[in-house]
């Protein structure tokens, strides 16, 4: 019955509302609740990355701990290479590359992990950058790409993109390398392991260039979730470490959508305020509860077991808001130009 109390409140709680903080004075003497204020607005949980850190040497053990990521990452690349391609026709690039459609381009990967995502954005043509809280990841992810010739600027025979890791978080990226910087920004699985998500995905939009693209992919928060994923994969199966999931921080489509619709979302730039461009949603207006799909597109991934194998729901699915949304979905928005 616990269970059934707390379930009831967190389904109503939206973790990307924003809420008020205090203001602190800025006088020496209260350097220590300054430093309270700036943890309180961090996204680095430490107890996730330490949890992680642990886990470092399993990143590449296909049948291990992340053996579920590494059968999801097609999926994901299929959905980030048709959404790029997609965008890249409709801005009248007649002469799109199916093989390579981030050649050229600036390619973050927020919470990068083992490497997983950022070699296969590398092997599409990006110039790809993975950042992670986590040491560990980071050493693993290096070690792991320079045993790959065809991941290294030296390789003659290299026909992909630039590959490089650096152990820092996505706002002490923004604050080294400034707004507007990636023409692609992806974090998959990680908002729900972070704290302050509103703060997180705010940080990570602000990193995209204009006309750029921002893809994350992450979990609803509902009951076929908590079944799934902690009942089903933490504690019946043990498919992954109990603990891992924190059910009252995953987030539901709509909760995302609704934070691109908000013209404060993202902070304008000073260079806008000099300019006095204002900041405007990403997202212009919904039809139907749904979003253009140039602006926006939430799509289901549906793990068959009778296949060993994850599945893309099929864009425009009956029904699909319902059930293939429940649980795992990737999502994208794109930034609009200036």
């Amino acid at each position: 019955m616990s269970f059934l109390r707390t379930a009831r409140r967190h389904l109503h709680r939206n973790p990307l509302r924003a809420t008020k903080c205090r203001e602190f004075p800025s006088s020496s003497k209260n350097a220590s609740t300054i430093a309270d204020a700036r943890n309180a607005t961090s996204s680095v949980n430490s107890d996730e990355i330490a949890h992680f850190s642990r886990l470092s040497q399993l990143w590449w053990d296909e049948r291990g701990e992340f053996g579920l990521l590494h059968k999801m990452n097609p999926v994901r690349m299929e959905f980030v290479r048709q959404k790029v391609l997609e965008m890249q026709r409709e801005d009248g690039l007649e002469d799109a590359n199916e093989a390579r459609p981030l050649e050229g381009l600036d390619v973050l990967d927020v919470g990068c992990g083992g490497g997983l995502l950022c070699e296969s954005l590398t092997r599409l043509g990006g110039n790809t950058l993975g950042i992670d809280a986590s040491g560990s990841n980071i050493a693993i992810a290096s070690l792991h790409a320079a045993a790959d010739p065809a991941l290294s600027s030296q390789s003659p025979q290299k026909r992909s993109g630039t590959l490089s890791y650096q152990h820092t978080s996505a706002e002490d990226l923004l604050a080294t390398r400034g707004p507007k910087s990636f023409d692609v920004v992806c974090s998959m699985e990680v908002i729900e392991h972070v704290d302050n998500p509103r703060t997180f995905l705010s940080n990570c939009a602000q990193l995209v260039k204009p006309g750029g693209h921002l893809f994350l992919s992450t979990i609803a928060r509902t009951p076929l979730s908590y079944f799934l994923t902690i009942f089903a994969a933490e504690q019946a199966l043990r498919l992954v470490t109990p603990g891992t999931h924190t059910w009252s921080k995953y987030i539901n489509p709509e909760e995302m959508t609704d934070f691109f619709l908000q013209s404060d979302s993202i902070p304008a730039t000073s260079e806008d305020a000099a300019r006095q461009v204002s900041s405007r949603p990403w997202i212009s207006r919904i039809y139907g509860g749904i979003p253009s799909r140039t602006e926006a597109e939430v799509r289901g991934m549906i793990y068959l077991p009778w296949k060993g194998e994850w599945t893309l729901v099929p864009r425009g699915a009956p029904g699909a808001s319902v059930w293939a949304e429940a649980c795992n979905y990737v999502f994208w928005v794109r930034r609009p130009f200036e």
